[in-house]
């Protein structure tokens, strides 16, 4: 059972981190995947389970921060009020705030009625339709092509875009990366600021569940927490850097044909009983 659970963890930290800054949802592949190869059963501890996504998604965030250190690093040494890292970091704050307070009032109801496979599904197909068509009427001739030259009110507009993503299977990166065709972004800087936005975004999320939680860990447990972890971290490494390189020639219609054929086969599947609603 024991090596049954780390493969498990393994699988779980691959999809992390290949989804995490994809169009597709983190969040609903985890709940899909994990319902698939039952790695949310009781043996396993659901208060446990829980805190391992929210872990494995801080690996993926860690990625983001290797991969775009030097833009990091200059941005903070450009902090004082008038240069371009402090436009960047409050355009990423004014982006953080809506779906921060959003997530704050509606986290219960959200986590009560929205976790699972049907919803989830729903998601995806609605968000895949919601994709093509936006892209399709946003996106040529968009102009801003560096996240510093994003203004307040383009980066309050792509945060309330970002409250789309508090439903499991819509996808952060697919709310936002919306937000930013609709204030002007081209495909690359829409994708980049939300990696940039992710970050203050998943970490204050993740650092609000793990406060709440309060769990004992076994070896095995704890054995699986870092494997998940690292595991999420390398996966995310090269798919950031190959979902950059695919968006400078090919629109993200691909994912959103993605995104509606999982929806589709998800609810068949939970409608025949193969995975559990």
């Amino acid at each position: 059972m024991e090596i049954i659970f780390i493969i498990k963890a393994v699988i779980i930290g691959i999809v992390e981190g290949i989804t995490e800054f994809l169009p597709i949802s983190s969040t609903g592949h985890m709940i899909i995947v994990g319902n698939l190869i039952n790695f949310k059963a009781p043996a396993y501890n659901k208060v446990y389970i829980d805190m391992f996504e929210i872990v494995i998604q801080l690996g993926a965030i860690l990625a983001i921060v290797v991969l775009y250190w030097n833009k990091i690093f200059n941005s903070l040494k450009n902090l004082a009020p008038g240069k371009w890292g402090f436009k960047l970091w409050f355009s990423i704050l004014v982006a953080f705030i809506p779906s921060a307070v959003a997530g704050f009032i509606f986290n219960d109801i959200i986590q009560e009625k929205l976790f699972n496979p049907v919803t989830v599904s729903c998601a995806l197909i609605f968000g895949g339709v919601l994709m093509i068509y936006m892209e399709n009427r946003y996106r040529k001739g968009n102009s801003i092509r560096k996240i510093e030259d994003v203004n307040i009110v383009q980066a309050f507009k792509i945060g309330c875009f970002q409250c789309l993503s508090l439903w499991p299977g819509m996808s952060r990166s697919a709310s936002t990366i919306i937000g930013g065709w609709v204030s002007g972004l081209t495909n690359v800087a829409a994708a980049e600021f939300s990696f940039f936005l992710a970050i203050p975004t998943m970490i204050a999320a993740s650092g609000w569940s793990l406060i709440k939680v309060k769990i004992s860990m076994n070896s095995i447990q704890i054995i699986g927490l870092v494997i998940g972890f690292v595991v999420s971290f390398l996966v995310a490494l090269v798919v950031v850097d190959k979902f950059i390189g695919f968006l400078k020639k090919k629109p993200m219609r691909v994912f959103a044909v993605y995104r509606i054929f999982i929806g589709i086969v998800v609810l068949v599947l939970a409608f025949t009983k193969v995975i559990n609603v």
